[in-house]
């Protein structure tokens, strides 16, 4: 069987979760790493034992032996190299989110239509084993119906600067390099519904607090502690069309005591928290039962859902399954991204029409 030959765009530190990913798929060749820092696609090349590197867009997308890309660039990039790479027809696996405008999602929506190639959007939380376990449950109906979830990603201090923290180039902050995951997951889980109505809150108060000492946190490769555009903190409800609703809030630094991770779900016959560890909660024989799964691990793993993501992006590719992220619910999410930030903007509730 042919191999699927792969090319990485952009060597910043998430590629190296596809680049090991790819590396331990057997149906996979790394063909190529691609960064305009030619030294930088060099190094991963060598690292991953790819085929070649490039130092421009346009030598992958003519390059016959990629079959596909990952895009793991700047956020205000994924729209044009996606269709780029679309047009030129390869398949896509692109970081999320799927881009920073909904104009430019649908302008990719609208490529993937047009070059009959997959581009599956890297919602990785979908992938992780404890989410695809906890799915079984609910479409086995085991929760009911789920009616509201709950998520939250605060980071008392973590704002990872560089690119992370320029608007320009990321199109927002923790809503939408932190927020994203967790509200995918929720609206994952709860079966994808439309959005009707969003009303959001952003807060720049505290700006990056380069000034505080004796705390760790990850720093970006460009990380300047002068410069920061984004928030520092967001929240929103969000309602849907069947009823459910979601409220979440997230945060790159924030007057807490400690970091929080929470995800929950709740329906009319059960509920479930995936963070901070996967647990269902049943009622049975008129006792409300907590419900903990016997597994390796029960929170996300980083390095496993990765795994499954490339491995699943690989079988599609291969005729063998489906995606689970397909363009329409990137597109759907960044409706969702956008319009918090627009209602945060107005000072009022956006209301969606179809």
């Amino acid at each position: 069987m042919a191999k699927v030959r792969v090319a990485v765009i952009g060597a910043g530190s998430i590629s190296d979760m596809h680049l090991q990913s790819y590396q331990q798929n057997e149906c996979t060749e790394i063909r190529a790493v691609v960064d305009f820092n030619e030294g930088r696609a060099q190094e991963k090349a060598q690292k991953y034992g790819a085929e070649t590197y490039y130092s421009k867009l346009e030598d992958a997308f003519t390059d016959e032996q990629v079959d596909a890309v990952s895009i793991c660039t700047w956020n205000n990039t994924h729209a044009d190299i996606a269709i780029a790479a679309l047009r030129a027809g390869k398949h896509v696996l692109l970081e999320k989110p799927l881009s920073t405008t909904v104009e430019s999602a649908l302008l990719i929506e609208k490529a993937v239509k047009e070059s009959g190639k997959l581009l599956q959007v890297g919602f990785v939380r979908r992938y992780d084993t404890n989410a695809q376990l906890l799915k079984r449950f609910i479409d086995a109906g085991e929760l009911g119906e789920i009616y509201y979830a709950k998520a939250s990603c605060l980071r008392r201090l973590g704002n990872p600067g560089g690119w992370f923290a320029d608007k320009d180039r990321s199109g927002g902050g923790p809503l939408i390099d932190l927020g994203v995951h967790v509200i995918d997951l929720c609206w994952y889980l709860m079966g994808c519904p439309k959005v009707t109505t969003v009303s959001g809150n952003t807060y720049n108060k505290l700006g990056n607090r380069a000034n505080v000492k004796n705390l760790s946190f990850y720093k970006a490769a460009d990380y300047d502690p002068t410069q920061n555009t984004v928030e520092d903190m967001a929240n929103a409800l969000i309602r849907f069309e069947n009823g459910a609703s979601l409220l979440v809030d997230v945060s790159y630094t924030l007057h807490a005591k400690k970091d929080e991770l929470a995800v929950k779900l709740y329906g009319d016959k059960g509920g479930a928290e995936v963070e901070p560890e996967l647990s269902i909660i049943a009622e049975k024989h008129d006792t409300i039962l907590n419900v903990s799964p016997q597994m390796d691990k029960l929170s996300f793993d980083f390095k496993r859902g990765f795994q499954n993501e490339i491995d699943h992006f690989i079988a599609c590719i291969l005729g063998e399954k489906e995606t689970l992220s397909p363009v329409q619910d990137g597109v759907e999410m960044m409706k969702i991204l956008c319009g918090i930030y627009e209602s945060a903007a107005t000072g009022r509730e956006i209301v969606f029409t179809r």
